[in-house]
Parts: structure tokens; sequence; C-alpha cells
């Protein structure tokens, strides 16, 4: 992985990119013939199949989507499968690579191997919690703390395999004791457990990280970022696209190919059997539309953030304030209007004045976590009286 990183983008596919190419069609294909022919199970059989081998796949799969709340093997299949094209287009310079994927760093394999390590090692440690009647936060980790560090301190095992076990031993049993402990009983929208915990976690592993700087310190040489192909315009196309890579940003992918596959996947499965996603809600389609629009009026509401920063964070309410209204209130079109809307005026400025305050040895992305939370504690109230 390290000669990967190292090398410089090339115009052309090597015979290691056709074969991984290759074998990824002709997993989605089979992926898919599997899908057809064999009825689909939904998220009830899975939680009731517990501790069943098949069950835990499947669960610890959905974890990967669990941040858009889809909780859906395809759906995260198809977020890695996107995510690796955008990346193999990124470092092969191709026109069509959307917005390069982890911000341009060249980290991405990095980055997803510390979040999927941080990922098994939670379940390992923690999946005891779950049963059939009792959702636990264990996808926590993928979406927070060993991404976050890969991209503070750089590749290379060291700190991928740090950012993986801290994760695993800070963030999620955070997560459980706030979801469990305080959320549950005070009969408040779990979201906020879950993104508390993370900032909860993510503080303390990085006044770790400061106190006892071996643990990231290493001789990773960071890669050459490609040149940008052109400056953005940020006119009607380029909103659009922004709106969809949106959908992947939680996770650091941030990259229109992997949204596509994040979407594909879920309404294949929704297809397939539409109490499958989304815990079984059957609002999947409600929750992608105002996720969508959301994400659209933050867009517009703060281009000119988006000019002046290069970045801003208007995926926070669609993680958080919006998907929380929706399943908490139905999909009715008040719900969905009133949530999105609110989360767009909202969460994005609270994200970016909490992060500029923060001490330059944290991560940005707490300050967006926590204005998850807040952002939910405050509209997902309002919503509920809007709708009644």
């Amino acid at each position: 992985m390290m000669e990967i990183l190292l090398e410089k983008p090339s115009l052309h596919c090597s015979r290691a990119d056709k074969t991984v190419i290759a074998l990824g069609a002709a997993s989605a294909l089979l992926i898919l013939w599997i899908a057809l022919t064999h009825p689909w199970p939904g998220y009830v059989d899975m939680v009731t199949s517990l501790p069943h081998p098949s069950a835990w796949l499947r669960w610890v799969l959905g974890d990967i989507s669990e941040v858009a709340f889809y909780k859906h093997e395809l759906a995260s299949l198809g977020l890695l499968g996107g995510a690796y094209l955008a990346w193999w287009a990124s470092r092969t310079g191709k026109s069509w690579q959307g917005f390069a994927i982890s911000y341009g760093t060249g980290l991405w394999p990095w980055l997803v191997t510390s979040s999927l390590l941080g990922l098994l090692l939670s379940n390992a440690l923690w999946g005891w919690t779950v049963t059939a009647s009792t959702w636990q936060p264990t996808f926590a980790a993928f979406v927070s703390l060993p991404a976050a560090m890969v991209l503070m301190f750089g590749g290379g095992w060291k700190v991928t395999l740090n950012g993986a076990v801290l994760g695993a031993l800070l963030v999620t049993p955070m997560c459980l004791l706030i979801v469990n402990y305080i959320c549950v009983p005070l009969g408040l929208p779990v979201v906020i457990g879950n993104v508390l915990g993370m900032a909860v976690g993510s503080v303390i592993a990085f006044v770790l990280c400061r106190r006892v700087p071996i643990l990231v310190r290493s001789h990773y040489i960071a890669p050459i970022k490609p040149a940008p192909l052109k400056p953005p315009s940020y006119g009607v196309v380029w909103s659009a696209r922004r709106v969809l890579a949106d959908f992947s940003e939680a996770p650091f992918f941030g990259n229109e190919l992997a949204s596509l596959g994040l979407l594909a996947g879920v309404l294949l499965a929704y297809a397939l059997n539409p109490m499958s996603p989304a815990y079984g809600s059957g609002l999947i389609v409600h929750l992608i539309g105002a996720q969508a629009l959301t994400s659209a009026l933050g867009v517009v509401i703060w281009r000119h953030q988006w000019i002046k920063r290069g970045w801003y964070p208007t995926y926070v309410p669609l993680v958080s304030v919006v998907p929380a209204a929706v399943l908490t209130y139905g999909g009715s079109w008040v719900v969905m209007g009133s949530s999105a809307l609110l989360g767009a005026l909202v969460a994005p400025p609270l994200a970016c004045a909490i992060a500029g305050r923060l001490p330059a040895h944290f991560h940005p992305y707490i300050g967006n976590v926590i204005s998850m939370a807040l952002s939910t504690l405050m509209v997902v109230p309002l919503v509920g009286w809007l709708a009644v």
C-alpha cells in the first residue's frame, strides 16, 4: 500500500488496476444476481437472527452505511465500491473523478483501512451489547477518530493501527454510555449520543496523542497531490455535484462516485425489500429526498462560504437533524421540509463556528459532530411541534 501511495498519478491503467476493476465488476454482478434471484431478508429478520454468523455479517457490513441511517449491506458495498473507483480515477488523473476523494490528500487507502479496522475491532469488543431488541452504535468508529487521525497525522501503519485501536477503545464505548444512559432514559434521538460520543472520545484521543507523540510519529511520506483539473465555477452543475458528494462526506470521502454507489446500493435494497434498509422503517425514499433537500438548501444558502473557504460543512444536517426528524415523525412534507430548512440554516454555521475555536491539535470534525448534537437537540423538537 505504501508503494501505491507514493506513485505519481498516471494516465494509464496498470494491469493490477484492470484486475481489481474486473474483480469488482464481477463481484457487483454476482451480488446483483443473488439479489434478484433470492428473497432479501428485512431488518427485523437480521436482528432476530443474531448471533447467527450471517446476521452478524449483515450487521457489521451495515455499520459502514449506518452514518447515513441506511444500515444495509448493499448500501455499504456500493459506498466502498464507488469510493475505490473515485480513488483510482483520482490517482490516474481521470477527468470524471469528481471532487478528489478525501480532499485530495491521497490518504484514502490508509483512511479506509483504519476506519474498517476500527469497525471490526469495535464489533469484536462491543458486539455483545447488541440484541434483537436493543440497537447499539457499533458503527461509530468507522466515521470518526480513525479517519480523523489519518488526516491529521498522515498515513503509515502506526497511525492507521493506533487510530483503529483508539476508535474502538474510546469512541465506541463513549457512544454506548451516552446513548444508553442519557439518550434512551430521556427520550432523546440516539444520534445525539452517537455524535457526542465521537466528540468526547476524539478529544481524549487527540490529547493523548499530544502528550504521547510516539503514538502518531512515523516516517510516512505524503504523496504528491495532483493539481486540480480546473477551478470550480460554483454554478448549477457544481452545486448539484456538491449535493451528491455530501452524501459520502461523513466517512471523510466527499466524492460523487462514492455517493452514487451508496445511493444505488440502498435503492436496490429498497427495491428488493422495502423493510430492509433504514431499520425497516419503509421511509428510505422520504429520507433520501429530505437529505438531498437539506444539502441543496445548505449549498445555496452558504454558497458564499464555499467560495470563501473552499469547503463548508453543509453535510452536517444530512446525517443528523433530517434523518432523526424523518425517522421520529414520519415522511410528511412538513417534517421533510421543515427539518431540511432548519437544519441547513442552523447546523453548518454552528459547526464552522465550533471548529474554528478548537485547539490546533484537534481535528475540525469534532466541531461538526458537536454541531450535529446541538442542532438535533434544537431542531427536532421544533419539527415535532410543527408536524402536530
